[in-house]
């Protein structure tokens, strides 16, 4: 008989220790190769462990619960040399125990040595070719946070599109990341399964951190059904989320049932609840360390993905729920302390928190995401920054009105995008720019820094959740074509979530169509640290009077549109305001509606 170790996996880069959760076999028993031994955990992921040969199953080193360093001996297996198959001829026969064992210690001396000694004796399944030994690491790719601009160190998790044990194909979207300036999905960087997901939602990382691990499919002769040996740093043979058969306990050693300690004294929270939902290894290793019950858990409302309770989830109930021993302490008062006449017995307090508590279930109250919680922030440091001015104009359009009309299909057909009334307004606020500098600017302390170089941005609505302003890079150097293409590529990919972090900054000076909205004015909120931002309101048709040469006064229908420019009264005063916005009309005005684009 030969033995064979079975040691505590390695299942990740900053992973050193690992738990014993639950052993799915006993003394005596006989597993497969790749049978499932035991199930182990970290406080990233639970995942389970095969065996590395096929046999006896003769000592468990390792009592569960217990946790230990990556590459200690858990486990020992005796394995029948027959079924193995011949050994190679320039290693020793395993005939006895005194003959294998050096052998054995010899190959758990060097993880990938043993991965390649089992792959030599494991059996041919199915008929298929004798495997290759699989390089360390092979089958594993590693997804990194990516790095989204030059000025951007780390980025936060904000919401995972696919669970553990979920199939991901070749750049599907495994998880949505964000910055300070933008949120944007990352795709998956290969086909294969999501085995580890070592980031949860709501934290923040650097760049370049592994936070997934995905499990690829080994070509075929090239290894992808030898043994994963448990010390190496290899793929789990069963995805992490695979579930133990539904038992009322544990078997033990001498024939005995465990049965589950409930959480809080010892015992381990379940991964999914009754209600189904999923609980991350995070969120069961906070519940069992602040004694939360598994209903207390189940009773939390989850902000994550279909309901999922996060970390922040989990903080959140600690931080609001009633301390344990003060309820004791009440109700020991409630029923001990003396008195001459009956006390009322203080109420028994909710099994959780509820967001409409004190409201009489009459106000809904709506946790903010993230988008709305950095746009908040932004908001309020730009109005305790800037003296803010709005100034108002009323420009007639009808010139550019009638020129769209008039290119707009032959536009579309030709350059492949919509023409939009976006790229007049950036050109005219750009000629406007020329003309008036000091809007072109930002304040440092008692500096006022005028900037050369020309960076428009465009206000973008993101499905009626909020506002993103990715930036036209040097738009005085463009024409409008130039314009059109620059502004409908970066609306595109601001509404689908493809913008950089580098995008949204270093505007210069801001637009916003409120217009399309529907809005006919508004007074917008400077973009920080610009010290200007203009609103185009929604162009309509009115009866307007007309100083005609020849007849005088008359009356016509016109497009006409109200825009407003909130501005700096730090550095600009209401007559360059309002100068501006003169110099922005009449260049709309001056358009000529015959013109071919």
């Amino acid at each position: 008989m030969a033995k064979v170790e079975v040691t505590m996996p390695k299942m990740g880069e900053s992973i050193t220790e690992g738990t014993v959760i639950v052993w799915h076999k006993e003394i005596g028993d006989e597993v497969e190769l790749d049978e499932t031994l035991l199930e182990i955990g970290t406080d990233k992921v639970d995942t389970e462990v095969p065996s590395p040969a096929e046999g006896t199953l003769t000592e468990i080193l390792v009592e569960e619960g217990d946790t230990v360093e990556v590459g200690t001996v858990i486990a020992m297996l005796e394995t029948d040399p027959e079924a193995a198959g011949d050994a190679p001829a320039d290693e020793p026969s395993a005939e006895d125990d005194e003959t294998a064992e050096p052998a054995a210690d010899e190959a758990s001396a060097d993880d990938t040595a043993e991965a390649d000694s089992e792959a030599e004796e494991a059996p041919a399944a199915e008929d298929m070719p004798e495997p290759k030994a699989k390089p360390a690491g092979e089958g594993r790719v590693e997804v990194v946070m990516p790095k989204m601009g030059e000025s951007i160190t780390e980025g936060t998790v904000i919401v995972w599109h696919k669970e553990i044990g979920d199939e991901v194909a070749l750049d599907e979207t495994l998880l949505e990341i964000g910055t300070d300036k933008v949120d944007t999905e990352v795709p998956s960087p290969a086909e294969g399964i999501l085995q580890e997901i070592l980031v949860e939602e709501g934290d923040t990382v650097e760049v370049g951190t592994v936070i997934a691990v995905l499990g690829t499919e080994a070509p075929a002769g090239d290894g992808a059904s030898a043994p994963s040996d448990a010390g190496a740093d290899a793929e789990p043979a069963a995805d992490a989320t695979q579930e133990a058969p539904a038992q009322s306990g544990t078997p033990s050693g001498d024939g005995t049932v465990r049965e589950p300690v409930p959480a809080g004294e010892g015992g381990d929270i379940q991964r999914r609840g009754s209600d189904g939902r999923f609980y991350s290894p995070l969120v069961r290793s906070i519940a069992e360390e602040e004694g939360l019950s598994m209903q207390e858990l189940e009773s939390i409302d989850g902000s994550g993905r279909e309901g999922r309770v996060t970390k922040q989830d989990v903080l959140s109930y600690i931080e609001t729920r009633e301390e344990p021993q003060e309820q004791e302490q009440q109700e020991q008062q409630a029923t001990t302390a003396p008195s001459t006449e009956r006390q009322p017995v203080p109420p028994a307090p909710p099994a959780a928190p509820s967001a409409d508590d004190g409201y009489d279930g009459r106000v809904e109250v709506v946790k903010m995401d993230r988008m709305r919680q950095i746009i908040a922030d932004h908001m309020v440091r730009s109005k305790n920054t800037s003296a803010h001015v709005t100034s108002f104009a009323e420009v007639d359009v009808t010139n550019l009105v009638k020129q769209r009309e008039r290119n707009k299909e032959a536009f579309m057909e030709r350059e492949g995008v919509k023409l939009t009334y976006t790229p007049f307004f950036v050109q005219a606020a750009v000629d406007a720019l020329r003309e008036h500098p000091i809007l072109n600017a930002s304040v440092e302390e008692k500096e006022i820094l005028i900037k050369k170089d020309l960076h428009v941005g465009i206000a973008v609505a993101i499905d009626r959740k909020g506002l993103v302003a990715p930036v036209i890079r040097n738009a005085g150097q463009k024409n409008l074509i130039g314009l059109t293409h620059a502004a409908a590529d970066l609306a595109d990919r601001a509404r689908n979530k493809k913008l950089q972090p580098d995008e949204l900054q270093g505007g210069t000076f801001t637009i916003t169509n409120i217009g399309t909205l529907g809005s006919l004015m508004g007074t917008p909120i400077i973009n920080q640290p610009q010290v200007a931002i203009l609103a185009t309101g929604a162009i309509k048709k009115r009866p307007v009077v007309i100083e005609h040469p020849d007849l005088g006064d008359t009356i016509a229908i016109r497009h006409m549109m109200y825009v407003s420019l909130s501005y700096d009264h730090r550095i600009i005063d209401g007559a360059m305001g309002a100068s501006f916005l003169q110099s922005f009309g009449q260049t709309l005005e001056a358009l000529d509606p015959d013109t071919e684009l």
